[in-house]
């Protein structure tokens, strides 16, 4: 009967990941129009605002992030570029890299919509305090890592 139990929780978390995971992609959505670009392109943005840290970000590192394909930032940000979000550059110490870092119109845009964004996330986050999210972010750090060594596990069984 426990197993039931675990079944019928692990398939509720599933649903519950699942309408998160939905309504964030419908508030990205809001986001990147508010700024005129695509909801990918605003997720390259975000991404590459939590990796710089100040020398640029290599494409690789965000498709890495994003879980896409690297193919996919390159072409997003060749139009990021071209719509003044974003500079490109080639690494210094090897050409073959492109660094990428936010222009000042796009830390602009992105520092105008911060109070909203801070007021969205206090609304979405309301009811957990920093211990209960920071237990959480540990529990879906690890079901995460699982979930990786599942999805390798049933590619390998279904070769």
């Amino acid at each position: 009967m426990i197993e039931k139990k675990l079944d019928c929780a692990i398939t509720d978390f599933i649903w519950n990941v699942f309408e998160i995971h939905s309504q964030l992609e419908d508030i990205h959505a809001s986001w990147a129009g508010l700024i005129g670009i695509t909801e990918p392109q605003w997720l390259i943005l975000m991404a590459i605002t939590d990796l710089d840290e100040g020398q640029g970000v290599a494409g690789i590192d965000v498709a890495r992030k994003l879980r896409v394909h690297p193919t996919f930032v390159t072409n997003q940000t060749k139009a990021l570029e071209r719509g003044g979000f974003l500079l490109r550059k080639a690494a210094a110490d090897d050409g073959r890299y492109v660094l990428m870092s936010l222009t000042p119109k796009a830390k602009s845009d992105i520092e105008k919509l911060s109070k909203r964004k801070l007021a969205l996330n206090a609304t979405m986050f309301s009811e957990l305090d920093d211990k209960t999210l920071a237990d959480l972010n540990v529990a879906l750090a690890a079901i995460a890592k699982n979930a990786r060594l599942a999805a390798r596990l049933l590619a390998i069984d279904v070769s």
